[in-house]
């Protein structure tokens, strides 16, 4: 685990408006920030949410955050750098948030933030496979440096049987072609290794019927979303992540998410469900929040984001 304190002087990349951070209102009202709160931050992506968090909890705030991306966490730390306020940031997964916490010397927190989406940073200039816009290599990865242990695109597609690869298709992407898809990719591998994006992309447009090729959404979008799931363990993660930032919660304490995918937003649903039933924690999004006209014209990207918030009983 790597601890970065901020420090400006270290930091010298520059900070970047790729980024639009999604719900940012909605999140910061439902989250009711007050000064000196203790916040962890679950995606601190490039600092969007984080810059408001911090204007609202004041100097005699505490500001925790994670990602597993050391280029965007740097690019958010200098964007942060002039608050002058506790601020903690660890290049780690927020399913790890107990751990964080514990070697932060904080053991409760008043509110929590996972903001489960990509940034753009991600999809457009991380060289790492993100979409299939770009012909780059097959990683996938939200780690900016993986090592030789870590589970990336490239093994998925190159290695996994037909069987597995129709299972992540259909169960992460909702792909009604898995089958046919999964079968395309084992036999191009068969003549070579499947390399890159571009590479991908072309054999699951291929793969899948000619009246699906030209629809408004890209036929390879729901296989990459698929494969991505499943090489940072997204849902898995997110479900650690729920049930560990509950039990750091204070009494009175709340939890935003941010999800942009239906399986993520059932996830977050039923652990709020639970909660509610077993009277820990009382729903304050009866219906999740969605992004009004303006901010989807603003960001069109914003559409399928949903906002849930909870308080710990």
């Amino acid at each position: 685990m790597q601890k970065k304190e901020s420090d400006p002087k270290t930091q010298k990349l520059p900070a970047t408006s790729l980024h639009v951070s999604v719900l940012l209102q909605e999140t910061l009202e439902g989250l009711t920030l007050n000064e000196g709160d203790r916040v962890f931050e679950g995606t601190v992506g490039l600092g969007g949410h984080s810059e408001e968090i911090l204007k609202r909890i004041g100097t005699s705030g505490v500001y925790i955050g994670t990602d597993e991306d050391a280029q965007a966490l740097a690019k958010a730390q200098v964007r942060l750098a002039s608050y002058p306020i506790k601020k903690i940031f660890v290049e780690n997964n927020f399913r790890n948030l107990d751990r964080v916490l514990d070697e932060a010397g904080v053991p409760l927190v008043d509110k929590i933030l996972l903001d489960i989406g990509l940034s753009n940073l991600q999809l457009e200039g991380s060289g790492r496979g993100f979409s299939f816009k770009r012909d780059e290599p097959l990683l996938m990865t939200f780690k900016t440096a993986p090592t030789e242990g870590d589970l990336t695109a490239h093994e998925i597609v190159n290695e996994w049987a037909a069987e597995s690869l129709t299972d992540i298709i259909t169960g992460y992407g909702e792909e009604r072609f898995a089958w046919r898809i999964a079968n395309a990719i084992v036999a191009a591998r068969g003549l070579k290794p499947i390399q890159t994006t571009n590479e991908l992309a072309g054999i699951v447009e291929k793969a899948v019927p000619a009246f699906a090729r030209h629809g408004r959404v890209h036929p390879a979008t729901k296989t990459f979303q698929a494969i991505r799931i499943a090489v940072n363990d997204e849902l898995g993660a997110l479900r650690e992540g729920l049930a560990k930032g509950f039990a750091r919660l204070a009494p009175g304490g709340r939890m935003a998410v941010i999800s942009f995918h239906s399986l993520e937003d059932r996830i977050v649903k039923d652990f709020f469900k639970k909660q509610g039933e077993e009277g820990t924690g009382t729903i304050i999004t009866k219906k999740p929040i969605t992004p009004g006209d303006e901010e989807l014209a603003r960001n069109p990207k914003s559409r399928s984001s949903k906002l849930r918030i909870i308080q710990k009983n």
